[in-house]
C-alpha cells in the first residue's frame, strides 16, 4: 500500500509556473520604466514628450499593480514568498516619484 504524497508537494512546480506572470509583468514594469526615465524634453514647449513619460509612468504603474494584484490571490501567496513583489512596488515607486517631477 502506498501513502499519498504530502500536500505541499507541488510547490516547486507551482512556485515555477507562477514566477512566469509575475516575472513577465515586472518585466513590463522595468521596460515602461526605463523609457519614463530616457524620454527627455526639448524643451518646456515639448508637451509630446511630457506625454510619453506621463504614458510610461502609468504603464509602469498598471503593470506593476496588476503584478501585486496577482500575488495578492491566497494561493499566489501561499507558494511565492512577500520579496517576489518588491521589484515590481520598486518600479511602482520610481514611476511615480519621475510622473510627479518630470511628468
Amino acid at each position: 500500500m502506498t501513502n499519498p504524497p504530502p500536500v505541499d508537494d507541488d510547490r516547486g512546480c507551482l512556485r515555477l509556473v507562477l514566477a512566469v506572470p509575475l516575472t513577465l509583468l515586472t518585466l513590463i514594469a522595468a521596460y515602461f520604466c526605463w523609457t519614463a526615465l530616457t524620454i527627455s524634453p526639448s524643451g518646456s514647449w515639448d508637451d509630446d514628450a511630457y506625454a510619453g513619460i506621463v504614458l510610461s509612468c502609468v504603464l509602469t504603474i498598471a503593470s506593476a499593480a496588476a503584478a501585486v494584484a496577482l500575488w495578492l490571490v491566497p494561493s499566489v501567496r501561499r507558494v511565492t514568498p512577500w520579496w517576489w513583489i518588491l521589484p515590481a512596488l520598486l518600479l511602482a515607486s520610481v514611476a511615480a516619484v519621475r510622473w510627479a517631477v518630470g511628468g
